[in-house]
């Protein structure tokens, strides 16, 4: 997956965590189950952004040898 695809990927996953919060504060009884899935997305763009900058890495150290 190249760089542009995961990025997008962390802009979508952050935005489905945003709309998650957002719908917590309208609907109490359930904000914590809410909040809970909008930390499985936010966490899901982490690893994502790890993903990204640890290929980037690679990559870098592979042009330096």
């Amino acid at each position: 997956m190249n760089g542009q695809a995961i990025l997008e990927n962390v802009r979508r996953y952050r935005g489905i965590a945003s709309l998650y919060r957002q719908t917590a504060v309208f609907r109490p009884s359930q904000s914590w189950s809410l909040l809970e899935q909008a930390g499985e997305w936010e966490a899901r763009a982490l690893t994502e952004l790890e993903a990204y900058f640890a290929s980037r890495a690679d990559h870098a150290v592979q042009f330096a040898a």
